[in-house]
């Protein structure tokens, strides 16, 4: 990030120190060698592999690990080397974002949209299910090549190959991941074929997928509580959440995490849509709604911090507009969606801030809303609905 000011913007102040995190205990030699270990059993006899675990192995995401790292092994053309990632169930010590982390939902539904869409999506290979390599279960990717918008620091904040793209690239990439969503949306027989995602089977009851979800997401945040407290925030956001339930029983698939920094992009073009832990079954309002909220909370700290950001990406008619003109589908007021994703938003926050308490990066504050970097965001959705 510069940290000069530039002529006609703001001065950068440094970034608050909360929002960089460490993510895992796990040491990167010692994966190296467990994951050797593991494929050797894998592999045909006389393979021989040998893992090379990357370093900074990934800038985005807060939820479940990510090993990057490259394995050898010799076939009988001879030694052969393939890009992989891991997708790591998080251990306990290291304070996991959500109470349960379903590999094989997630192996599913990558492999599922790779069959039935064009969806680019990696290839999935083989998987660890019992935990007893890493000490929790994983599954292996094909390696994507290609660049995401980051995270840590935002987007936004500039001073990144994706901000630097400007009005035209940005104005790509927002169609571009309109047409990923319309294109998931458009899997037919979501309920039969996806059926795995509905949290019935976790045991939350509602008559809708959608009233299922949200129950899913008040036990997420029971969850997150047992740490830290409760949230009044998050409190007033569920009342009026149940109290205002939309009628709908529609269910197409439902990406969960649906935001640019979870694909892999070539200029504007993605190349791999990433990050199937929140995928479920619900109306498509839920990933239109997602998109653009997200973007919100990152905005909203650029404000706070007195950056200009990106105030003309990912608004909210323009994104409604693109939709429509790829579905044919006229969406309706977010409002309810948007105080929803509020609530998962700073239940992330909780978890997050609970895990910089457990790595030491911060103290533990008396009012855990102070983690809350959507806090302003959150007020303002809340304000709006009169909750």
């Amino acid at each position: 990030m510069v940290t000069s000011a530039t002529p006609g913007t703001p001065d950068k102040s440094p970034p608050p120190a909360d929002l960089v995190m460490q993510r895992s205990s796990r040491d990167a030699a010692e994966v190296g060698r467990l994951l050797t270990a593991w494929l050797a059993n894998e592999l045909p006899a006389g393979a021989d592999p040998s893992v090379d675990v990357l370093a900074g192995v990934d800038a985005n995401g807060m939820s479940s690990e990510t090993l990057v790292f490259d394995a050898t092994w010799t076939t009988d053309a001879g030694r052969f080397t393939h890009p992989f990632v891991a997708r790591v169930e998080p251990a306990a010590a290291d304070v996991p974002v959500f109470p349960r982390y379903d590999l094989d939902a997630q192996y599913d539904a990558i492999r599922l949209v790779g069959e039935l869409s064009d969806v680019p999506v990696p290839g999935v290979g083989l998987r660890e299910q019992t935990g007893s390599v890493l000490g929790t279960p994983f599954f292996l990717m094909d390696r994507v090549e290609g660049q995401v918008p980051p995270d840590v620091l935002p987007y936004n904040f500039g001073d990144n190959w994706f901000f630097d793209l400007g009005a035209e690239g940005h104005q790509a990439v927002q169609d571009a991941t309109v047409d990923v969503l319309a294109r998931l949306h458009a899997i037919a027989d979501p309920t039969e074929r996806f059926g795995f995602l509905d949290p019935v089977l976790h045991g939350f009851e509602g008559r809708t997928p959608l009233a299922r979800l949200l129950a899913e997401r008040r036990d997420w945040y029971e969850f997150a509580k047992a740490d830290l407290g409760p949230s009044p925030l998050i409190e007033r956001s569920l009342a009026w959440l149940e109290a205002n339930l939309p009628d709908t029983d529609e269910a197409v698939l439902s990406w969960g995490d649906s935001r640019i920094g979870n694909m892999m992009w070539r200029g504007t073009e993605p190349v791999a849509v990433l990050d199937w832990e929140m995928a479920s079954l619900g109306p498509r309002e839920l990933d239109v709604a997602w998109t653009i909220y997200c973007h919100q909370v990152f905005e909203s700290i650029a404000t706070s911090m007195g950056l200009p950001g990106m105030p003309d990406f990912m608004r909210e008619a323009d994104v409604k507009v693109a939709y429509a003109a790829r579905t044919g589908v006229q969406l309706g007021d977010l409002a309810w969606y948007h105080v929803l994703h509020g609530v998962s938003w700073c239940t992330v926050f909780m978890r997050t801030g609970q895990r910089q308490v457990r790595f030491g990066e911060i103290e533990q504050p008396d009012d855990i809303e102070q983690l809350f970097h959507c806090r302003a965001l959150v007020e303002q959705t809340l304000d709006e609905v009169g909750a």
